[in-house]
């Protein structure tokens, strides 16, 4: 059995936050950014461990996105990672399961942004994918995000959703989704 370990940012020692943030670039193959790594941060990170090494992270980080005129609190899922050598063990299910309590119970609804590799594990995992327009609300206003559009995905959590209608990011830098 897997074990996940649930730690927030603050609680997240130094020399784990640095071993979390190289799992993550070697998983990425390099494509994690700094930015990236600032987006994970500030939540819950959900994290496997073997003989003291990171194999696994996952993170749900608070964000605002605009719906239907509302302001919704989405658990937003971000850095998730597992070392080469251990992925198609369940290790990512099992530390997605845990996020996505968290989304479900504490949050309006779960949301992420996938990577075309990434999509059958979320579809899988019963994410849905948002079929309507992405915009940023950026310092110059609302701005349509074109290059998300097949990339969101959303986990119901009692709030009422027309995926098909336009859903709004709040601004950060680095990638907005």
């Amino acid at each position: 059995m897997t074990e996940v370990r649930i730690v927030h940012t603050a609680d997240l020692e130094r020399p784990d936050r640095e071993a979390a943030r190289a799992l993550l670039d070697e998983a990425f193959d390099g494509d994690f950014t700094g930015h990236d790594w600032e987006h994970s941060l500030g939540g819950l990170h959900a994290m496997v461990w073997e003989g003291g090494e990171p194999v696994g992270h996952a993170a749900v980080v608070q964000r605002r996105l605009l719906h239907g005129g509302r302001a919704l609190r989405a658990g937003y899922i971000e850095g998730v990672g597992v070392r080469a050598d251990r992925r198609g063990r369940g290790i990512g299910g099992a530390m997605m399961a845990a996020l996505e309590r968290v989304a479900r119970d504490a949050y309006d609804l779960g949301a992420l942004a996938a990577t075309d590799e990434a999509v059958p594990f979320y579809r899988a995992r019963g994410w849905l994918p948002w079929r309507g327009p992405a915009h940023a609300l950026t310092p110059a206003g609302i701005v349509r995000t074109k290059d998300a559009d097949g990339a969101l995905f959303v986990l119901p959590a009692g709030v009422p959703l027309d995926r098909t209608a336009d859903l709004v990011c709040d601004w950060r830098d680095g990638d907005v989704w």
